[in-house]
C-alpha cells in the first residue's frame, strides 16, 4: 500500500492551499517536504572570471528569481552602475514582478512570457536588436543558450548562481514509496547520496528532469507536464490512483517535442529570410 511521498519542495508556508494538501486528504498518504538542492549566488570573484561586461548589453534575460537578486548583488560590489535603459526579459510574471525588489517596475523595461519555453523565445525574437546578457544557474538546461546560437542573436551567457546538495544525511529513501524530483540538480543530489537500487519510484517534473533520471537508471513511474498531468500534484493523482485499483503502471518514456522543433526551425527561417531581405536592400541602396 502506498503512504508516503517525498517532494523534494520547501514546505508551504500554507500548507492546506498546496496541491499536495488535497492529495493527501484524497489518497490519504503522507506528503513531506524537503528540497535537495540549494542554489547559491556566484562570488564577484567568480564573475569576473567570466570576463562578461554586463554595461555592454542592452537587455537581461532571467529564467528564475536567484539569478535576479545574484545580478544585483554583483553590481552593488562591483559598483556597477545600471542604466535606466536597461531591458528586462523574464520567463514568467512572478519572475518580472519580483524585479520590483531592485527596479522600479515599468512595462516598456519589463516583458515577461506565460512561462513556455515557445513563448520566451517569441519575447526574445521580439527584442532581437537587443544586445543580450543571459542570466543561468549552473548547472542548467542547455535548450535557451544553443537555441539563442541557432537563431544567431546577440548574446552573452554568464553563470550568476550554482545549485549545491543539500544536508541529507537525516533522510532514508526507504521511508518513502515515491520521491518526486523537480530538476537534474534535484536527480544528481540524490544519485551522488544513496545508490539507484535503495531508491523508492521516482516522480519527475519537466523533461530534462525525466531524461537525466531515466539515465541514471531510476524507476520513474509518474511525470510532468503532459497533457494529462499538467503540474506533479496532478501526475502523482493519477499514479497513485492506479495503484490502488492493483494496475500495472508502465516506465515513464521520453517523447520528443516535435511542435517545439518544428518552432524552432520555422524561427530560424523567418530571422534568415529577414536577414537577407535587409541585405539585398543594403546592397541595392550602394
Amino acid at each position: 500500500m502506498l503512504k508516503r511521498v517525498l517532494i523534494s519542495q520547501p514546505r508551504p508556508a500554507v500548507l492546506e492551499k498546496s496541491p499536495f494538501f488535497e492529495l493527501s486528504t484524497k489518497h490519504k498518504v503522507e506528503v513531506d517536504y524537503k528540497p535537495l538542492i540549494r542554489v547559491v549566488g556566484v562570488t564577484l570573484k567568480e564573475f569576473r572570471a567570466q570576463r562578461i561586461e554586463i554595461l555592454d548589453h542592452t537587455a537581461v534575460i532571467f529564467t528564475s528569481r536567484t539569478t535576479v537578486d545574484s545580478f544585483f548583488k554583483i553590481c552593488e560590489e562591483a559598483r556597477i552602475t545600471v542604466p535606466e535603459t536597461m531591458k528586462y526579459i523574464c520567463n514568467t510574471e512572478a519572475v518580472a514582478l519580483y524585479l520590483q525588489k531592485y527596479i522600479v517596475y515599468r512595462k516598456r523595461k519589463i516583458s515577461f512570457a506565460d512561462g513556455t519555453f515557445t513563448n520566451l523565445l517569441e519575447l526574445i525574437i521580439k527584442h532581437k536588436s537587443e544586445r543580450f546578457l543571459l542570466a543561468l544557474s549552473e548547472p542548467h538546461k542547455p535548450e535557451l543558450p544553443e537555441t539563442l546560437e541557432k537563431l544567431k542573436m546577440n548574446f552573452n551567457p554568464v553563470i550568476l548562481a550554482r545549485t549545491v546538495a543539500a544536508d541529507m544525511s537525516d533522510m532514508k529513501p526507504a521511508d518513502y514509496d515515491v520521491m518526486a524530483l523537480y530538476s537534474p540538480s534535484d536527480v544528481k543530489s540524490v544519485v551522488e547520496n544513496y545508490s539507484v537500487e535503495e531508491l523508492p519510484v521516482i516522480a519527475t517534473f519537466g523533461e530534462a528532469t525525466l531524461r537525466v533520471a531515466l539515465e541514471a537508471g531510476m524507476k520513474v513511474k509518474a511525470a510532468a507536464p503532459s497533457p494529462e498531468a499538467p503540474s506533479m500534484a496532478k501526475a502523482l493523482d493519477i499514479y497513485i490512483a492506479k495503484v490502488k485499483k492493483g494496475e500495472q503502471v508502465a516506465d515513464v518514456e521520453i517523447h520528443t517535442d516535435d511542435a517545439k522543433e518544428e518552432f524552432i526551425r520555422t524561427q530560424q527561417n523567418k530571422l534568415a529570410k529577414k536577414s537577407r531581405v535587409r541585405s539585398t536592400t543594403t546592397t541595392e541602396k550602394k
